[in-house]
């Protein structure tokens, strides 16, 4: 009995030691697709000018994006769908002549203040992310007419940036926790078309109760 306790032991162990050679192999080949669908994708940028990295299981934009990419004018950058946590401020430095930038859908909750060198960005999607409020670099680039915020955890925002912002048309603040102040400053703005959800009235200001 011992000894065949001892053969099924080390049974499981082969057993458990293919399984993890087995998980390993999978996880290099879902890497190897994913450094291939990059590969193919910044090629593609070289001739549109357009880089589409979304749903590329990004933590960060590798650095030979950027080296591949050097001599590329991009004007529109869609990072979508990943689970980026920060932006450098090589980005802009890189790539400054982005009218588009999609950041939606990672775990972002800053933008470094290096976007405001972004002269020709006229559309910035930071929706479905983490950000307590709206970066202010967004209100300081020349030539941005569209912020995507929706999705968010943004409480307040600045009245008076964002109706200095130069060029601003669009704001989508859909789905955020917006206070009642802030929701009262924002509605007396009326050259921006400003899109919120309608804030339900805690029991302490609703007077019918």
């Amino acid at each position: 009995m011992v000894f065949g306790h001892i053969d099924d032991l080390e049974g499981s162990q082969e057993g458990a030691t293919r399984l993890q050679a087995l998980r390993a192999a999978n996880c290099l080949k879902v890497l190897g697709k994913g450094v291939i669908r990059v590969v193919h994708r910044v090629e593609e940028a070289r001739e549109s000018c357009k880089l589409d990295l979304s749903n590329c299981q990004l933590m960060q934009v590798p650095d030979a994006v950027y080296y591949m990419l050097r001599n590329t004018p991009l004007i529109e950058c869609n990072l979508a769908f990943n689970v980026i946590s920060k932006i450098p401020p090589k980005l802009p430095a890189k790539f400054s002549f982005i009218k588009k930038l999609n950041l939606s859908h990672n775990r972002l909750s800053a933008l470094p203040d290096e976007i405001r060198e972004l002269t020709q960005l006229e559309m910035v999607d930071i929706s479905s992310n983490s950000f307590l409020s709206l970066p202010a670099c967004l209100f300081a680039t020349p030539k941005l007419a569209e912020i995507r915020a929706q999705k968010n955890f943004i409480t307040d925002v600045d009245a008076d940036a964002v109706s200095s912002s130069p060029k601003l048309e669009q704001l989508n603040l859909k789905e955020n926790p917006l206070s009642r102040s802030t929701e009262e400053s924002l509605s007396k703005i009326s050259q921006i078309n400003i899109v919120l959800t309608k804030r339900e009235l805690e029991e302490w200001e609703d007077l019918t109760v």
